[in-house]
């Protein structure tokens, strides 16, 4: 276990130089966070420094405020598609996408904006008091009742690329739920976007014991009633973050 210790803070190092090379500084991140994108890179230095220092430039650009604020994406708040539960067993937050409520957007960038809300806000539901930087969330896509009319592949990797490159090891695990299908296909293509970790980390739910599992993982308390579970549904925009102690972002 200390060698392990000594390993990760020679990598954390290296790390650092190499962001320092790439004229970024990751004084305000702690351990926890680096090593995020350090797992990410399979422990490459360079390769991990080299997404972080990405990671800076694409959050000053998309997020210059540091959050998103429910102004901006007025339009994708409305559908009340998206759910925040609270934490899972393990402690995870836990979010919901009702799929039959979306529809491709024609504002590309109040989607994005959108996508960045609802994984920042999720991952801030498990602070307590503060960031640690090792934050994970689950996801439920829940494609009950979808039509033609909602299936959004460009939508679904965006927001899966967005966690591959913005957000990594932030995904604990992802469930899929009612899977039609004729959407297998997209599913399909929507797959070949996604990395081999995140692959993994995706489980479609087709069958009762498969049903079981799931609800015995996330736990009966969170879910909400029609998964299985005893809550009640409860509408991101609804739900009220304790400010957090730390100034630092996800």
């Amino acid at each position: 276990m200390a060698q392990m210790g000594k390993r990760e803070d020679f990598l954390l190092t290296q790390m650092k130089r190499s962001m320092e090379k790439l004229g970024c500084s990751a004084e305000m991140y702690g351990k926890a966070t680096l090593m995020r994108f350090l797992i990410a890179r399979s422990m490459d230095p360079e390769k991990a420094a080299k997404m972080f220092a990405q990671w800076l430039k694409w959050r000053s650009s998309m997020v210059p405020n540091g959050f998103i604020s429910e102004s901006e994406v007025p339009d994708e708040l409305e559908a009340q598609k998206i759910f925040l539960q609270g934490l899972s067993k393990n402690k995870y937050p836990l979010l919901i996408i009702k799929a039959c409520k979306h529809f491709p957007s024609k504002d590309q960038i109040q989607f994005q904006k959108f996508v960045v809300y609802m994984l920042d806000k999720s991952v801030s539901s498990a602070f307590k008091g503060r960031e640690i930087g090792n934050e994970k969330l689950i996801g439920i896509i829940d494609l009950q009742q979808i039509a033609y009319k909602n299936i959004d592949a460009r939508g679904l990797i965006t927001g899966f690329q967005f966690l591959q490159a913005y957000y990594p090891e932030r995904l604990a695990k992802c469930y899929i739920l009612h899977m039609p299908w004729f959407f297998v296909s997209v599913w399909r293509l929507v797959s070949r976007f996604l990395e081999k970790a995140t692959l993994e980390k995706i489980v479609m739910v087709s069958n009762d014991d498969e049903r079981r599992e799931f609800i015995k993982e996330v736990g009966e308390d969170v879910l909400p009633e029609e998964y299985g579970g005893q809550s009640k549904l409860v509408p991101i925009q609804d739900v009220v973050l304790t400010p957090c102690e730390s100034g630092t972002t996800n």
